[in-house]
């Protein structure tokens, strides 16, 4: 895939405080809006592939519908254990609509 920003939902698609599930690629992104904030991470849980964007949110920490598993939404790493991690990607606001970058955040 291509190291693009990709229109994956409108700004009024999203909620504060809540999860949306998006398709870009071949893979779904949970694209979540905090204070006025955008993230973006892999959908999938790491541990048994539910949907992180189903899961509850508290500050900026996303509770996996399942298991419980931990994630922080800004960068994706496992609450429990920073050193594993799930992908996190970069979003951008162009207008109305709200763009995620193609490739993995590489920082």
């Amino acid at each position: 895939m291509s190291d693009e920003f990709v229109t994956v939902a409108k700004l009024t698609d999203l909620s504060d405080g809540q999860g949306l599930a998006v398709p870009l690629g071949d893979q779904m992104v949970a694209l979540f809006q905090l204070d006025g904030e955008l993230f973006a991470i892999a959908d999938a849980c790491p541990h048994m592939g539910a949907s992180l964007a189903a899961g509850a949110i508290e500050g900026d920490t996303v509770t996996c519908p399942w298991h419980a598993w931990r994630f922080c939404v800004r960068d994706g790493s496992w609450c429990d254990n920073p050193s594993v991690q799930t992908d996190a990607f970069d979003v951008r606001i162009d207008g109305e609509d709200v763009q995620v970058r193609s490739r993995l955040n590489e920082s």
